[in-house]
């Protein structure tokens, strides 16, 4: 039996192509996925570098725990956000809770990039700092209102 129907999701079968196609957010919701797993893995290199702290303080608790649980229950959400978003993919908030996910995330992903050159040298700290305090005022605009 599969996992999937034994947790009683529907997903439809997999129909690659075509303008028909019964899976029509399997590749965004496959990069969501893959962003997720990045997210976590470029974090504990941060981390566990001295580079960078977590800020989700949840996160940083299974961080403390070790690499594992951190990863883990990372992957676990990833996954559960992708089953969610797959099997309500006719709804259109899903759609729309796609975008953003993945628009958030690319966000994060510019993050780290700058992270990364800092780390090396490439660019000065100051820059990311007031990177990360520049992206924390849009978001949290956007969350007040």
């Amino acid at each position: 039996m599969c996992l999937m129907n034994s947790l009683g999701l529907y997903l439809p079968a997999l129909k690659f192509g075509g303008k028909d196609s019964h899976m029509p957010l399997l590749r965004p919701t496959f990069l969501l996925f893959a962003l997720n797993f990045l997210d976590a893995l470029l974090t504990i290199v941060w981390v566990r570098s001295g580079v960078a702290a977590e800020g989700n303080q949840l996160m940083a608790k299974l961080l403390d725990m070790g690499n594992l649980p951190f990863l883990g229950v990372k992957v676990g959400i990833g996954f559960v956000a992708a089953a969610v978003i797959l099997n309500w993919q006719d709804l259109r908030v899903a759609r729309y809770g796609l975008s953003v996910a993945l628009a958030i995330y690319m966000g994060l992903m510019t993050v780290h990039l700058f992270t990364g050159l800092a780390a090396v040298g490439y660019i000065p700290v100051a820059i990311v700092n007031s990177f990360s305090d520049w992206s924390a005022h849009i978001v949290s605009f956007f969350m007040s209102a």
